[in-house]
């Protein structure tokens, strides 16, 4: 396994040359890069990178409902989407990670189903897939409910693949969203073990007074509301809640040799470059132990 990060916590900070990212990377010993949608598709530039040697790019990421209510956005995502799995097959670049797609009859009220969606999301994927297997490029479906996404829990992975048979389909998997819906983060990693493609190094933290105080229902999603009133928040891994000894044990025993990339959203480390790079060391300092 090497330790890698996400692109997207320093574009967020201004940080959108992917020299200066890789070049700041390899300085500090991360071995890997998974470009989020802020940096340009300069294919030059992420090919040179690659033939280079010092650090490698292995993944694009692009999370978006691919099934929103406005279709000229939906097709506006799939399109975008398409247009980086044929960019990672002339690149050499092994996966894309994307959400699934949530359709609109998921939602009722304050309650979710997300397998409401799920003959929209089967159907849809088989277009994707269509290029993927084309350009023999990989797409990890992330674990995170947000950004339009029925992909959320291990009943729904086994449904998923049930219906949708392709070695090209699996899973970025991210522990950290296991913790905030109350699920175990480490035995599903042997249980997709080989649909396991890509793993996110992020944490989380469960702020149980005020959970106590105003339950689980009470999501303030404006900026600076939001950890006021959340009752949980993102942390760099060795801050929440994650046993990464344990995570990295069971991709040990799966014989995963793929990346852990950390994904910074952590909102004590950031604020400025010079602090979210800092939180990005932190966490590869405590992954890097268990390695």
């Amino acid at each position: 396994m090497r330790i890698g990060f996400h692109t997207n916590s320093l574009s967020w900070q201004g940080l959108k040359d992917i020299d200066d990212m890789a070049s700041w990377a390899i300085a500090n010993g991360l071995k890997d890069m998974e470009v989020g949608p802020a940096i340009a598709l300069d294919e030059e530039k992420f090919f040179k990178i690659k033939e280079e040697g010092n650090i490698d790019i292995t993944t694009l990421i692009y999370c978006r409902n691919f099934l929103d209510t406005d279709e000229l956005t939906a097709k506006d995502h799939q399109k975008n989407l398409i247009e980086r799995i044929e960019a990672a097959g002339r690149l050499g670049i092994e996966k894309v990670v994307c959400s699934t797609g949530v359709t609109s009859d998921a939602f009722y009220g304050m309650r979710y189903n997300p397998e409401n969606s799920l003959e929209a999301v089967v159907e849809l994927f088989k277009s994707f897939l269509e290029v993927a297997e084309k350009n023999n490029v990989k797409l990890a479906i992330e674990n995170c409910p947000m950004m339009g996404n029925i992909a959320i829990s291990p009943y729904m992975w086994e449904l998923l693949f049930e219906r949708i048979d392709s070695d090209k389909l699996g899973l970025a998997y991210d522990p950290s969203h296991m913790i905030w819906q109350m699920m175990d983060p480490y035995d599903p990693i042997k249980e997709f073990g080989q649909k396991i493609f890509h793993v996110h190094g992020k944490d989380t933290e469960i702020l149980r007074s005020n959970m106590n105080r105003i339950g689980i229902l009470h999501n303030i999603t404006e900026e600076t509301k939001f950890y006021e009133h959340q009752w949980w928040r993102h942390r760099l891994p060795g801050l929440g809640e994650v046993d990464w000894r344990r995570v990295a044990a069971n991709l040990e025993e799966i014989g995963y040799e793929g990346t852990i990339s950390i994904e910074h959203e952590d909102p004590v480390w950031e604020g400025s470059l010079d602090k979210v790079q800092t939180g990005i060391l932190k966490a590869k300092k405590h992954i890097e132990q268990y390695i």
